[in-house]
């Protein structure tokens, strides 16, 4: 067998080589050959016959086949156009063709339509930015199998106090219950990356927490810039400072309250620490309940994050 030669900017699947597809690095693409573990994420998932199902990143369309032969609909969004040829070959011609809809582009600049399940190997370097398209999402979806590099799903499901923990962490399980499922190692992808991988299953909480998810995010920001630090320290910066300031400006104006002649948010920012008995919390041991408790404090006091 002739030896496949090595491209710089880009791996070669072998499957697919003498149709002269190269893999893009670029992409992330790294295709899940391994059957039984198609199988499994798709048993987990818990497909029903009803269900419309988002895939990002079908590859060459191995957990697409499995995902239309369980299902009503997969709409399969792809960003490689040479991809999506081979998607529609694959399944061209066949019953299956029919439940295949095809989204062409990059899944983040795209408007979502209405599914039930989502259920992906994840191209890497698009793991964070779609965990938190997906979440806030509406209507809300039923859940996620999703594929990610195992120190990313080790983040996801990291609870206070673990080495782990993060913004990342605190941000998903505030919108939604996560469990890891399986790890993966690289011999089930071609080519092989450099990392190995864990199967994650997410389940967004329905109802959504009454929670302003930007003031969250805006607060969990702030808090974690470093984790180890009193968020008496961490509201100290000069930039925070300066953003809370403009904020409760705009929240005094609009709720027509006057500033005090030498008005310091400094002062007012010490004065919530203190009185609410936050000052000495530190991220890295913070639970949702903790940063809940803080962000009403400041909201309370009118001084928002978003």
């Amino acid at each position: 067998m002739p030896k496949v030669p090595k491209a710089k900017s880009s791996r070669v699947h072998e499957q697919v080589f003498q149709q002269g597809i190269m893999f893009n690095k670029d992409f992330g693409q790294h295709i899940l050959k391994n059957p039984l573990i198609i199988q499994s994420m798709v048993e987990k998932a818990a497909v029903r016959p009803t269900d419309v199902i988002l895939e990002v990143g079908p590859g060459t369309g191995n957990m697409t086949v499995k995902l239309l032969e369980k299902s009503k609909k997969v709409i399969a969004c792809e960003i490689d156009t040479r991809l999506v040829a081979e998607l529609q070959k694959r399944v061209m011609a066949t019953p299956l063709q029919s439940k295949l809809q095809i989204m062409v582009g990059d899944v983040l600049k795209k408007e979502l339509p209405f599914f039930d399940l989502c259920i992906a190997n994840v191209p890497y370097q698009i793991s964070s930015p779609l965990i938190f398209k997906l979440l806030l999402h509406r209507p809300l979806f039923r859940c996620a199998v999703l594929m990610f590099q195992r120190e990313f799903a080790e983040r996801l499901v990291a609870k206070a106090g673990d080495k782990d923990y993060c913004r990342l962490s605190v941000n998903t399980q505030l919108l939604a219950r996560v469990d890891m499922l399986m790890k993966v190692g690289k011999n089930n992808f071609r080519p092989p990356p450099k990392v190995e991988s864990n199967v994650v299953r997410i389940e967004p909480k329905n109802p959504p927490p009454p929670i302003n998810y930007q003031e969250w995010d805006g607060l969990t920001r702030i808090a974690f810039v470093r984790k180890n630090k009193t968020l008496s320290a961490a509201f100290k910066q000069s930039t925070v400072m300066a953003m809370l300031q403009k904020n409760y400006k705009l929240h005094c104006s609009l709720n027509n309250i006057l500033l005090p002649k030498n008005f310091e948010i400094k002062e007012k920012v010490n004065e919530i620490l203190t009185n609410f008995n936050i000052a000495n919390m530190r991220a890295r041991t913070m639970d949702i309940d903790d940063f809940i408790r803080v962000l009403h404090a400041f909201n309370k006091e009118g001084i928002h994050f978003a």
